[in-house]
């Protein structure tokens, strides 16, 4: 029996994803050929790896062993180029991070960007999750490093402060809401949204409390940014919730209002979240190090 790295790596991207589809995008790779790659492994293998459904596919308890095995083949190799990076300047480390929406778009332009231009001999694969997707993910191993809001449980991860992310109303400078100090989340909702894409974490999470509280958000538009976002309430189009460094960037606009949120949920504190400092890799360690200097966000 005897596979490849690259269908280990491929198998545990289709793994974290549920999906054969979703993994081959991660993994770079045609979904023809991923599919192929699966097949060949259960050929090799003997036995069924995934079980597939309509929505997706789940692991056998073949396919269980088979992804804690790659992760120990994969981690492994990593440590060892880690290693041997401090010693061949040719040679570079590599991390998976993944983040939340509040610390991709906010707070990691500037933090990962001074780390990468410090080290330059390590790259970083960032992929924006839900908090409660990111914790999974650390978890199991998927990610070594993770930065997720304090609304999941941690369990037995450790955890270190990054940042403050608070989230804010915007509204058009002529509505009828515009000119209160304070409003409540449930308070918007008879109003026109504009929101981010439908797979946003963010807009996700928004959309929870608003089913909680019994009033969906009624979305006008959906758009890429918090810039466009902000942009468009300006015009008139609708009110919007973003983070507050987000609301300051565009708040040169005469057209927008920024209102704060009464909700405890609309504070959000950032975590960095992995197994264990003390298992990680030099690259992955030396990120950790850095995020923990971060003196992001407001107290």
């Amino acid at each position: 029996m005897r596979f490849e790295f690259a269908d280990l790596q491929l198998f545990l991207r289709i793994a974290e994803a549920a999906s054969i589809t979703h993994g081959a995008s991660r993994a770079n790779m045609a979904l023809a050929s991923a599919s192929a790659r699966v097949r060949k492994m259960e050929e090799l293998a003997g036995v069924e790896l995934l079980e597939r459904g309509r929505r997706g596919v789940c692991l056998t308890p073949a396919g269980r062993a088979l992804a804690h095995h790659a992760r120990l083949v994969v981690g492994q190799l990593e440590h060892m180029k880690g290693e041997l990076s401090e010693f061949a300047g040719g040679l570079k480390g590599h991390v998976r991070l993944q983040a939340n929406t509040a610390a991709l778009s906010e707070f990691l332009p500037e933090a990962l960007g001074s780390f990468l231009l410090g080290n330059p001999r390590v790259d970083v694969d960032v992929e924006e999750r839900s908090s409660y997707a990111i914790v999974r993910s650390v978890a199991e191993g998927f990610v070594e490093v993770g930065i997720a809001a304090d609304i999941v449980e941690f369990g037995d991860l450790e955890v270190f402060p990054f940042a403050v992310d608070r989230l804010v109303a915007v509204l058009p400078r002529r509505h009828p809401l515009a000119g209160r100090r304070s409003l409540s989340f449930r308070d918007l909702l008879e109003q026109d949204f504009v929101g981010l894409s439908a797979a946003n974490a963010l807009q996700q999470h928004l959309g929870q409390h608003a089913i909680q509280a019994g009033k969906p958000l009624r979305l006008r538009v959906r758009l890429s940014s918090f810039d466009a976002v902000c942009r468009m309430v300006g015009s008139g189009i609708g009110v919007a919730v973003v983070p507050q460094t987000a609301a300051r960037r565009c708040g040169t606009s005469a057209a927008l209002r920024t209102v704060r949120l009464t909700d405890s949920w609309s504070v959000r504190r950032l975590h960095v979240c992995v197994r264990r400092v003390s298992e990680l890799r030099p690259p992955a360690r030396q990120l950790v190090d850095h995020f923990r200097r971060y003196p992001g966000g407001d107290a």
